[in-house]
């Protein structure tokens, strides 16, 4: 019996550190060499829906998208935009459909959206915050 209960403590708080960290801090960043002001969360979420394809200073954007079913992906548009995966699909279905726009371009994960960043002035993107370095500078924190 006292097995058992030590057994349920151990797994209740694996099940609480896994939690804890299952929510990263993630970054909105630009190339350090952007001249990109600090944006707010509705800003972001305009770009990176395809509602708007230019910062607040008149300079194309392009957003860069982690892929698919990746815990920053779906943490992101949760946060920024209020959707769940399911309605992230249907809004881009909506969206190619009606002619008004493609979403991001996808790539595997942080380092990749970090160094394609840091390479593009006019690129956006997210990462997990210990993905940051000298070659990319957030806009937008999100907790």
């Amino acid at each position: 019996m006292a097995f058992r209960i030590h057994t349920l403590v151990a797994a209740a708080a694996l099940s609480c550190a896994l939690s804890a960290s299952a929510s990263a801090e993630l970054v909105v960043i630009v190339s350090a060499r952007s001249p990109a002001p600090a944006l707010s969360g509705d800003q972001v979420a305009s770009i990176f829906l395809g509602q708007a394809g230019r910062l607040p200073d008149g300079v194309e954007v392009m957003p860069v998208d982690q892929r698919i079913g990746s815990h920053e992906r779906n943490q992101f548009y949760q946060q920024v935009t209020g959707k769940t995966p399911a309605l992230l699909k249907a809004h881009w279905s909506k969206m190619v459909f009606t002619g008004r726009g493609q979403p991001p371009r996808e790539v595997p994960d942080s380092a990749t959206v970090r160094r394609m960043v840091a390479d593009n002035p006019s690129m956006i993107g997210y990462i997990d915050r210990s993905a940051l370095d000298e070659s990319v500078r957030p806009v937008l924190v999100l907790r």
